[in-house]
């Protein structure tokens, strides 16, 4: 079914020429990345209204995970995420753990009935775009190098100021 354009306010209808996709997107192999495959997957952690943990890993697979996890987060802690299957462990770990399931629609959930969609993940969601625009710019960045860009870009994001104030904070940690 071709798309149709309005051409005037007689109404007439008009076949658009078909705008073909993009061609010189990036072709890279299915499945998640790896340091091998020169695609590293970055681990993100976000406390609603708080602080960023981003890291550089070298595989996606759960002791990886797990000591990252145990290191930042506090026993106990309720820890929302969507279905990926390497969260099922958060509760073996001594976490309390809700999830979404995205692969049937359920983005966030009210599990009270107050209104208030208390299990998503849309915060961890919506840095994602911040650190990939953030990034774009530096085109080209190495394997070597990223976890320092990604460490800058923590550090911006949980000092959370900008310009004059952010020079600040960062000479104050060089300082101390």
């Amino acid at each position: 079914m071709r798309s149709m354009l309005w051409q005037d306010t007689k109404a007439t209808l008009r076949p658009s020429p078909r705008r073909e996709g993009r061609q010189n997107r990036l072709k890279g192999a299915l499945g998640r990345g790896t340091l091998e495959k020169e695609k590293p997957p970055i681990f993100g952690m976000i406390q609603r209204c708080g602080q960023v943990v981003i890291q550089m890993l070298a595989n996606v697979r759960q002791v990886t995970i797990e000591s990252l996890i145990k290191a930042t987060v506090l026993p106990g802690t309720l820890i929302y995420t969507d279905e990926y299957g390497i969260n099922a462990r958060l509760d073996q770990w001594g976490y309390g753990h809700k999830s979404v399931n995205y692969g049937s629609g359920e983005y966030a959930r009210d599990e009270d009935g107050d209104g208030f969609y208390e299990v998503h993940v849309n915060t961890m969601e919506g840095f994602w775009p911040l650190l990939r625009s953030w990034l774009r710019p530096h085109r080209g960045i190495s394997q070597e190098k990223l976890p320092f860009y990604l460490g800058f870009f923590e550090f911006v994001h949980n000092v959370g100021k900008r310009g004059k104030a952010l020079l600040h904070s960062l000479i104050e940690l060089l300082v101390e």
